[in-house]
């Protein structure tokens, strides 16, 4: 049995069965609606079992109390790696105590807080943790309450840890930010970066993407919803002209406008490792559409483009259509709610007619009308046979 699920268990009509979660060869169980009592006799049991590697305790109203007794399982628990306390209360002294026993566990390798009312002390004392801890591989904050003294702290450890390589944090801002990507400078291990729905400006922006310059093992970079605008695009278009890991950069929800599109595009033109880019809701009209298309006629790695949530019109649609002529690596192409009208729709069936790789085109909450759907799906005939040939 892969996975255990032990819902609404109640004291009175079912105790806590160790029985049933822990004796039938599992290594992963799911727990809902644990008591206090239970969780204490979970933790007693977390000591000396030695079989269950994957623990979710997610939203089971853990509170700081309940955070140190399962903290002092794990200094002596010898076989979880995954431990998921999402959407609890653990607060500040709930993750000094979790962190008091990271220096001491060494087999944990992913550790999920998002949601927690974790603030400065706590973020702290998790900080001074990563510096001797050797084993943690995934840590997400996100959604607690991290300013910039605790990003700086984050940032003196990702200086000297030497395994994580996920890390996810919530409402830093420029200042905080600063440190972060200095450390980035030097970290070595670090692959996944989530900033989403912070407060990261341009001059937060600039200084990443002069990490980016010498950084060499950041694949993955979220910065969905943060204040990104014109001079942040433009610091970023230049790293990626150097950088050459990054394969997904994802700006979803901030404000480059057509200026800052138009800069990441001439970064295309020379990038060779980006394979997903997402700039949906970004204020994006025809002009940035039309430099996209452009770039997408030479670049030969984007396998991804998300321009959902825009507004490149028609003639946006009709410039990426020619691009899909010649484009043989674009396989996902979202332009869902772009004010795309009949012209457009036309434009993009024509493409489809000799293009044989995308395989997703949305085009949802659109204006192509009937006659556009109706020239899409006798596209979609010739569509067909193209990919039938190209597979021969």
């Amino acid at each position: 049995m892969d996975l255990v699920e032990l819902s609404t268990i109640h004291p009175k009509r079912l105790p806590f069965p160790p029985k049933l979660s822990f004796e039938v060869a599992s290594k992963q169980a799911r727990i809902e609606e644990l008591g206090k009592k239970e969780l204490e006799r979970l933790a007693e049991v977390l000591k000396t079992y030695s079989n269950l590697t994957c623990l979710d305790l997610n939203n089971n109203s853990i509170g700081e109390n309940e955070a140190a007794v399962l903290s002092e399982a794990l200094k002596t628990n010898s076989t979880l790696t995954t431990l998921d306390l999402t959407n609890n209360s653990i607060g500040d002294n709930g993750a000094e105590a979790l962190a008091e026993a990271l220096k001491i566990n060494s087999n944990l390798t992913s550790l999920e807080l998002n949601k927690n009312s974790i603030g400065d002390s706590g973020a702290v004392a998790l900080s001074e943790a990563l510096k001797t801890n050797s084993t943690l591989i995934t840590l997400n904050l996100w959604c607690n309450s991290i300013r910039k003294n605790e990003a700086e702290a984050l940032s003196e450890a990702l200086r000297t840890n030497s395994t994580l390589t996920t890390l996810n944090f919530y409402s830093i801002e420029d200042n905080g930010a600063l440190t972060m990507f200095e450390a980035l400078k030097t970290n070595s291990t670090l692959t996944f970066l989530d900033l989403r729905r912070n407060s990261i400006g341009d001059n937060g922006a600039v200084a990443l993407s002069k990490a980016l310059k010498t950084n060499s093992t950041l694949i993955l970079l979220c910065l969905w919803d943060n204040s990104i605008g014109h001079n942040g695009s433009v610091a970023l278009s230049e790293a990626l002209k150097t950088n050459s890991t990054l394969t997904n950069l994802s700006l979803w929800d901030n404000s480059i406008g057509d200026n800052g599109a138009v800069a990441l595009s001439v970064a295309l033109k020379t990038n060779w490792t980006l394979t997903t880019l997402c700039l949906s809701d970004n204020l994006i009209r025809d002009n940035g559409a039309v430099a996209l298309a452009d770039a997408l006629k030479t670049n030969s790695t984007l396998t991804t483009l998300n321009l959902w949530d825009n507004s490149i019109g028609d003639n946006g649609a009709v410039a990426l259509s020619v691009a899909l002529k010649t484009n043989w690596t674009l396989i996902n192409l979202d332009l869902s709610n772009n004010s795309i009208g009949y012209n457009g729709a036309v434009a993009l069936s024509e493409a489809l007619k000799t293009n044989s790789t995308l395989t997703t085109l949305d085009l949802r909450n659109n204006s192509i009308g009937d006659n556009g759907a109706v020239a899409l799906f006798e596209a979609l005939k010739t569509y067909s046979t193209a990919i039938d040939k190209s597979n021969k």
